[in-house]
């Protein structure tokens, strides 16, 4: 008796859903039993995110509304720390010298970092070879690895009035008269500090914008230089327009570093002298830790963390528009 070889029955196309362009493949759909699974990943982000950031800004945000100094419980007076830190003057004085960190920490850095990092990639790189560019790249960004701790004491030996290394420098070259105390002076001290913070931060924007560049055709920058575009235009027609993206990523962040700096002015001037160095998370620092005023240093902190809020609403929402009028305009 012959045997019959088995031949498999053809399969039934799936139905097509009307959505479906006909020229798209078809692909099978998860259950929602196994799509579920997913969201077992996320719990450990979720429960540290709990944990470390929204329990202690909640309590945080509530100390605001007590007088507490971490003893006795807490107790609640309403709006009272609020009040009095909307006539604060001292509190208003950090939020001034704030701007000068933007100054030193956003926009110096960005616009020197975004220079830098076009000199780089578009000259040394081309001319030089890529490892010279990579030594420079790291040598700009070795402040940033240092701890501001650190950082701050080598800063603080350099800017000593009687054997610093500036003032010894100074005497040296014959500039004595240019000798001061720059960090024991309130018309020095500022600036003093914004030196520093513009030597520690503008590392980030250059490996942000070299990172960015990598992007960026090489040929468009040989076409323009054929075309007979000299390195400025060059840098603003190319450069600028295709890492627009990440400018406004280093800004952000660097904005926000600026608003909530700590480390080199605890290290170096401790708010002082006077005022005249103060920022709102060093004023918050010493209210909730020196003065245990936790329920107003808690008022000064959640403050600072509404405005910082809002100014990453504000980038964000800028952003945005900037992209979708720039599509527009395509």
């Amino acid at each position: 008796m012959t045997a019959v070889p088995f031949v498999r029955p053809p399969r039934t196309p799936k139905a097509r859903r009307a959505d479906v362009p006909p020229d798209e493949p078809l692909i099978p759909q998860r259950g929602r039993r196994g799509g579920a699974g997913y969201w077992l990943y996320l719990v450990p982000g979720l429960v540290l995110l709990t944990v470390v950031v929204l329990i202690p800004l909640g309590w945080n945000v509530y100390l605001s509304f007590t007088e507490w100094r971490g003893i006795r419980p807490p107790e609640f007076i309403g709006f009272e720390n609020w009040i009095e830190l909307a006539g604060d003057g001292k509190f208003w004085t950090s939020f001034g010298n704030s701007i000068w960190m933007i100054v030193a920490m956003v926009i110096v850095p960005t616009l020197v970092g975004l220079i830098l990092a076009a000199l780089l990639f578009d000259l040394v790189g081309r001319k030089f070879g890529g490892r010279l560019a990579s030594f420079l790249r790291a040598t700009y960004y070795l402040p940033q690895i240092l701890p501001a701790a650190i950082a701050g004491i080598v800063i603080g030996w350099i800017l000593r009035p009687q054997d610093g290394a500036l003032n010894e420098i100074l005497e040296g070259l014959g500039l004595g008269a240019l000798t001061h105390n720059w960090l024991g002076s309130p018309d020095t001290a500022l600036a003093s500090i914004m030196v520093v913070l513009v030597w520690i931060q503008i590392g980030y924007p250059v490996v942000v914008f070299m990172a960015a560049l990598q992007r960026v055709d090489p040929e468009l920058y040989e076409a323009a230089e054929l075309d007979g575009a000299n390195w400025i235009q060059r840098f603003r027609a190319i450069t600028v327009s295709i890492i627009k993206p990440e400018i406004y990523v280093v800004t952000l962040t660097c904005t926000i570093a600026a608003l909530k700096v700590f480390g080199p002015v605890y290290v170096l001037t401790r708010g002082g002298p006077g005022d005249s160095t103060i920022v709102p998370a060093y004023y918050a620092y010493s209210e909730f830790f020196q003065a245990q005023q936790v329920g107003y240093g808690a008022t000064i902190a959640t403050a600072l963390t509404i405005v910082i809020a809002i100014v990453s609403v504000v980038f964000i929402r800028a952003q945005n528009a900037a992209e979708r009028k720039e599509r527009a305009g395509l």
